[in-house]
C-alpha cells in the first residue's frame, strides 16, 4: 500500500522491476504518469493537464459523477455473485434489450477479460501539417489543451489508439456457436484481432500469423476493404464481392471436410485500419454462412453503445434488416469498470443450456457492475451523446474532407 506521493522515476523503478516487459507503458520513453481524469481530461503528478485522444474507454468521460455515485452507493449496500436474486441485472439486462433486435432477448453478463492496444487511423506527417487549418475552423471558445502526442511518432499527432477489453465475451461467443452448431471450425476477416485468450489468438490473424501460426480450423476471408482491397469504391457491387469472397473460403474449407461454426467480424473492424464495410455486406455473408450451418457473430466491443452516432449499434449500419446471431459488447458498456455481455437469440442459449453445464462468472453481472452499466445508459439517454457523436462526427467528416481536398497524400477518411 502506498505511503504517500510517490515520484515519476520512483514508481518507472518500482514497474520495470516488479511488472513483465511484455506489459508496456505508453510512450515508454518518457512515460506519463497519470494521477487523474475527468471528463475528457487527464492529469499526471504535476498538475499538467491533457485531452484524452487515445482511450476509449471511458464512454462518458473520466470519473462522471452518476456513473461513480451509482458504484459508491451500490458498494456501500451490496456487492456479490449473481447467484443471488438481484433488480440489478435484470433491470440492467432488459434496458440493453431494448437498444437491441427483439430477437436478441437472452444475455450473459462477464468480467471483462482483456486489455491491449492498437494504433489506428494516426496522423502523422502531412496529416500533422493539415491539423492547425483544422483548428482554426473551431469556435473561438473551443479550449485549446495540450493533446497526449504520438506513442510510436513522439511530437506528432494521434488520431485513435484503442484501449480493448473484450476476451471472456468473444470466448464464451464461441462456445456458444459451438454448441449450437455441432460444428468446430470459424471465418475470420483477415487482420482481426478478437482478444488475448488461446482461443481468440487462434482466430485474430492479427496476433497468430506472429505466434503458432493459422490452425486448420480456422479460414481467413479478406478484408472488406474499398479502398486498399481487391474490390474498391467504383466497383458496382463490393457489398456482394466481399461476401462472395467469403462463400469462396466457407466452400473451400467445405472440400476438405471441415464444418463451420461461426463467422466473427467486428461491425467495423478496427485493427485492420478502421474499415467500413460496404452497406449490405453483412447480410450477404450472413446468408452464405447460415446456409453453411454457421452462425454470425458481431463483435461491437469498440464500436458499440452509439459511438457510430447514426446508430447505437455499428451493425445497424447495414441495414435495419440485419440481425447477427450473437453481439459481444465491452470496454465503453462500463465506463472503465470491468463488465462485459454477450446477447444471443432464445435457440443459441438454449442449445447451450442443453448441456446441463452451469455457466458462472464470478464477477459478471454482480449488483455493483450491473449499477455501473445501468447509469452508463443513463448518461448517454440524458447528455444525448449517441446525438452528440453524429453531430461532432459529422463536423470533423466535414472539415477532414476538406483537408484531402487539399493535400493528395490523404487517400481517405474514416
Amino acid at each position: 500500500m502506498a505511503t504517500g506521493p510517490r515520484g515519476k522515476a520512483a514508481t518507472l523503478a518500482l514497474r520495470r522491476r516488479l511488472l513483465s516487459n511484455s506489459c508496456r507503458l505508453f510512450f515508454p520513453e518518457d512515460p506519463i504518469k497519470i494521477v487523474r481524469g475527468q471528463g475528457q481530461y487527464m492529469y499526471d503528478e504535476q498538475g499538467a493537464e491533457y485531452i484524452d485522444c487515445i482511450n476509449n474507454v471511458a464512454h462518458v468521460g473520466h470519473c462522471h459523477p452518476l456513473v461513480v455515485q451509482a458504484a459508491h452507493e451500490q458498494n456501500q449496500v451490496l456487492n456479490t455473485n449473481s447467484r443471488y436474486l438481484h433488480d440489478n441485472i435484470v433491470d440492467y439486462a432488459q434496458r440493453l434489450s431494448e437498444t437491441l433486435p427483439e430477437k436478441l432477448c437472452v444475455f450473459y453478463f462477464l468480467n471483462s477479460g482483456k486489455e491491449r492496444v492498437v494504433f489506428a487511423n494516426t496522423w502523422c506527417g502531412t496529416m500533422a501539417l493539415a491539423l492547425p487549418d483544422i483548428l482554426r475552423h473551431l469556435p473561438q471558445t473551443f479550449p485549446r489543451r495540450p493533446v497526449l502526442p504520438h506513442p510510436i511518432c513522439p511530437g506528432k499527432w494521434q488520431h485513435r489508439l484503442r484501449l480493448c477489453s473484450r476476451s471472456e465475451a468473444n470466448d464464451l461467443a464461441l462456445r456458444l456457436a459451438r454448441q449450437y452448431t455441432g460444428h468446430w471450425d470459424v471465418v475470420v476477416l483477415d487482420h482481426a484481432y478478437h482478444g488475448h485468450l488461446s482461443s481468440l489468438i487462434d482466430i485474430s490473424p492479427y496476433k497468430f500469423r506472429d505466434l503458432d501460426g493459422q490452425k486448420e480450423w480456422v479460414h481467413v476471408a479478406p478484408l472488406p476493404d474499398t479502398y486498399r482491397g481487391p474490390y474498391r469504391e467504383d466497383h458496382p457491387n463490393p457489398a456482394v464481392a466481399y461476401a462472395s469472397e467469403v462463400k469462396r473460403v466457407v466452400g473451400s474449407a467445405q472440400e476438405k471436410g471441415r464444418k463451420i461454426a461461426a463467422f466473427f467480424a467486428e461491425s467495423l473492424p478496427s485493427v485492420g485500419g478502421q474499415i467500413i464495410p460496404p452497406a449490405g455486406y453483412f447480410p450477404e455473408v450472413a446468408g452464405h454462412i447460415r446456409r453453411a450451418g454457421g452462425v454470425f457473430v458481431a463483435d461491437e466491443i469498440q464500436v458499440g453503445f452509439g459511438r457510430v452516432g447514426k446508430h447505437f449499434w455499428a451493425f445497424q449500419l447495414q441495414g435495419e434488416d440485419f440481425v447477427p446471431d450473437i453481439v459481444t459488447m465491452g470496454k465503453s458498456i462500463g465506463n472503465g469498470h470491468p463488465v462485459a455481455c454477450v446477447a444471443t437469440t432464445q435457440a443459441v442459449a438454449r442449445a447451450f443450456e442443453a448441456t446441463g453445464v452451469e455457466y458462472f462468472n464470478t464477477f459478471g453481472g454482480s449488483p455493483v457492475s450491473c449499477a455501473v452499466g445501468l447509469a452508463v445508459l443513463d448518461v448517454l439517454e440524458k447528455e444525448q451523446l449517441q446525438a452528440h457523436a453524429a453531430s461532432v462526427g459529422s463536423f470533423l467528416m466535414e472539415l477532414l474532407g476538406q483537408q484531402k481536398a487539399k493535400h493528395p497524400i490523404l487517400g481517405d477518411i474514416r
